[in-house]
Order: structure tokens, then sequence, then C-alpha cells
């Protein structure tokens, strides 16, 4: 049995190491290594990107296992629960596997005498894991950037950067091109190195020819095309670098675009994969906190983490696809670009709830609401709340049934809302 709870371990974790974030492969590479994990036993795929890598990951589990391919993930952050973080086959681990990981790691970690931030320990719990485990595949979401991220220090057999965007600067940089090769480090030599979509920046293409990646590019190596509605056909290469094509797809509930990358990823691996496994897996995938649709007191709420620009003009778009009225609610972190990223939401909310997120870098619903008004925002359409329970209720107060809540801005946002909601359709 583990000498701790996973709640005693997680607690521990938090206070072992004095900064939350410390970019650097050295200590984790230093303990996986003796532990013989930077090279697991089966095929790896990590996922890089602004936004996007928990669909693309969410379609090749869903494509996998509908092909009877035994599936790991390894994403982050979680909502409700820590174990969200690692699961197999689409079920999150349980308290004991997640505990005499910790156990392992931790042993080793002393034996060293080096100190581990709190996602370093995660991302060696969740490698110890996959290589207990008979797995076909392991997926690999990248925490924070890519070149430096604690997860590279697996060599992937295919690399994917799905999306670069402004976010996280004072780690990453303060232009596409500077975050761009920060995520390309991902990239291995004469591996697969995909990139998910049009607009690529120069450094990504500079890193992947300067290591011999075998780059391929959404929009001209990939793509879809439809000619029926609500189906589309997805055209792209398989591992012998062969044009092919999978028609008759479903449009999906996640992101299109990453539908498409995450097909193409696959395609690459030494697996057969059917084409009716990859039509049930791009239909079924869902993913909690992206484009998460439920129903609640005659309402649909969307649930969804977009917290910077480019995902909130994604979701916007999504949005605007029907003319039911929005109330927004929406919680942020002190550290994001807040005010473009209400200026991607703006036409597509009716009305704002802002609310006060009590974590750190919270912001405050006070300023989201200065904001708001700074875009000409009328009073009356701004109901600031102290909590995300006190804004949901308002918003089911304020709104008519068939109208739609959307709750954004933040993980936290969202988390707090699964936990009012129940996470259960009512």
């Amino acid at each position: 049995m583990p000498s701790k709870s996973l709640d005693q371990w997680l607690a521990y974790l938090e206070a072992c190491h004095p900064d939350e974030i410390d970019l650097g492969l050295e200590r984790t590479q230093k303990v996986a290594q003796a532990l013989n994990l930077t090279q697991l036993s089966c095929p790896v795929i990590t996922v890089a990107g602004t936004n996007g890598k928990g669909s693309t990951i969410a379609y090749m589990a869903s494509i996998l296992m509908a092909d009877g391919y035994r599936v790991g993930c390894f994403t982050s952050p979680h909502f409700l629960r820590y174990n969200e973080r690692v699961c197999l086959n689409g079920v999150a681990v349980e308290d004991d596997l997640l505990c005499n990981a910790f156990e392992v790691i931790e042993q080793q970690r002393e034996q060293l005498k080096l100190p581990l931030t709190y996602f370093e320990f995660g991302t060696l719990a969740a490698l110890q894991i996959f290589e207990t485990q008979p797995l076909d595949v392991v997926l690999l979401e990248v925490g924070l950037g890519g070149r430096l991220d604690a997860v590279n220090i697996v060599d992937a057999d295919i690399g994917i950067v799905t999306t670069v965007a402004l976010d996280h600067e004072s780690w990453l940089g303060n232009d596409r091109e500077q975050i761009g090769f920060e995520k390309a480090g991902i990239y291995r030599g004469g591996r697969p190195a995909i990139f998910g979509e049009a607009d690529m920046p120069m450094s990504v293409e500079r890193h992947a020819k300067a290591i011999g990646a075998q780059l391929l590019r959404w929009g001209s190596d990939f793509s879809a095309s439809s000619e029926q509605p609500n189906e589309w056909q997805w055209q792209g290469l398989n591992n012998y670098g062969e044009t092919i094509q999978i028609d008759k797809l479903r449009q999906p509930q996640l992101p299109f675009e990453n539908a498409q990358t995450a097909i193409q990823a696959l395609q690459l691996l030494e697996l057969e994969i059917s084409d009716h496994a990859v039509r049930q897996g791009v239909s079924e995938a869902r993913l909690t906190g992206r484009c998460q649709q439920l129903r609640y007191k005659q309402r649909d709420i969307i649930l969804d983490v977009a917290h910077n620009p480019h995902a909130a003009t994604h979701l916007c778009h999504r949005l605007q696809q029907s003319d039911v009225p929005v109330h927004c609610v929406l919680g942020m972190l002190e550290d994001k670009d807040i005010a473009n990223t209400l200026v991607s939401l703006q036409s597509c909310v009716n009305q704002w709830y802002p609310v006060t997120l009590k974590v750190a870098r919270g912001q405050s619903a006070t300023y989201l609401s200065e904001q708001l008004s700074s875009l000409e925002i009328e009073s009356d359409k701004l109901i600031p709340a102290d909590t995300v329970k006190q804004a949901l209720e308002q918003a089911l107060a304020n709104s008519n049934e068939g109208d739609r809540i959307l709750v954004a801005g933040s993980f936290y946002t969202v988390a707090d809302a699964l936990a009012y909601l129940g996470d259960e359709e009512q």
C-alpha cells in the first residue's frame, strides 16, 4: 500500500519546490534516465501549441480506441480531480496507481538529491505509470512551451504543434517567432513534425529543417474539403508519403482544424487504423471544458476554457452560428491578454457576468467590468459577481429557457462551474 494518500502526496508536491514553474530539462531528465523513462516501450506522440492541444489529443485517443488500441494520455491541468491528468483508455487512473508512481519518483529524487516542481513530478509519475501498462500508443500534452517543458525529456515518434499565438509571454517570448521556436523544440530529427495551422512562423520551419525533421503543414500537406452539408473529406499523407483520402466524416463537436491534425498524425504511425475508426473517433471525441455542452434547467450551458484572443475568436465563431442569446460568465487570470480576449468575445455575448477568481493571479470582477465598460458595453449588460456559483445563479435567473450560458476565461472558472453543475445534464 502507498505510504501516503493521494491528497497527502499532492499537498507534499505543492510544498516541495518554491516555484510553480521552473523551466528546464536537466532535473527531470536525470530522474527519468535513472528509471529508464526517457524512451517508452510504445510509440509516443507529443503535442504542443498555444491552443488545441487537448482537443487534438482527444481526437487521437478517440480514433485509436475505436480501433481497439490501448492508449495512455497525459494532459493538464485538471478540473475536479488530479487523476484526470493520467488516463488509460479514456479512464482516469485510480489513486493507488498515482501514489505508487509518486513513491517511485520520490525515492529516485531523494537518491539524486534533486528538487522537482509539481508538474515535473506529475510528468515523471505519468511516464512511470505508462511503462507499467500494456499500451499501444502514449499521447503527451506539453504543459508550457515545448523545448524546456518536462514532457520533452521523451523523444517523441511524432511531434505536433497545433497553433502558435501570444500567451505566457513572460516565459516564451513576446512574438510568434520566439514562441514558435519554443514550441518546435518538441520536434525530433528524422521524425514527423506536424504543424496544425496555415500561418506558420518561420522559426518553426527553420528549426524543423535544421534538425532534419519531416515537416508536414496544415493546408498544404494535409487539409479538408466538403461537398455535402455536415460531411467532409480529409486528404493527407500516409507513412509511405502517399496521398490518401478519408471521406464521409461528420462534423465534430471539438475544433474542426484539430481533427485534421489528429488524423494526419495517426496516419504516420506504424499501426493499421481503419477509416471506420477515424469516422467514429472524430464523431465521438469529447473533452471536458472545450466546447463542452450541458443541459441545465432548460438552458444550454457551454463550457470553454478559452483564455486568450486566439481561442476566444474561435469560440465566438462557433457561437455566432446560432442567434440564441448568450449570457457569459467570465473569470480570468491577471497575466492573460484580457483586453483583446474581451474584444474577441464581444460580438457574440449579450449579457456579461464578470467574476472574481479567488486563486493566485486571479483577476477581479471589478477590473473585468472596467475593461468591458471601456469597450462601450452598457452598464445594464454587466452584472459582476464574487464567485462563479453566484454568477451562474444570476445568469440562470436572468436568462430564458432556450438561452445559452457560456462559461469561459480560465480552467478555474470552468472547474468551479463544473463543481456547481455536477457535470450532469438536468
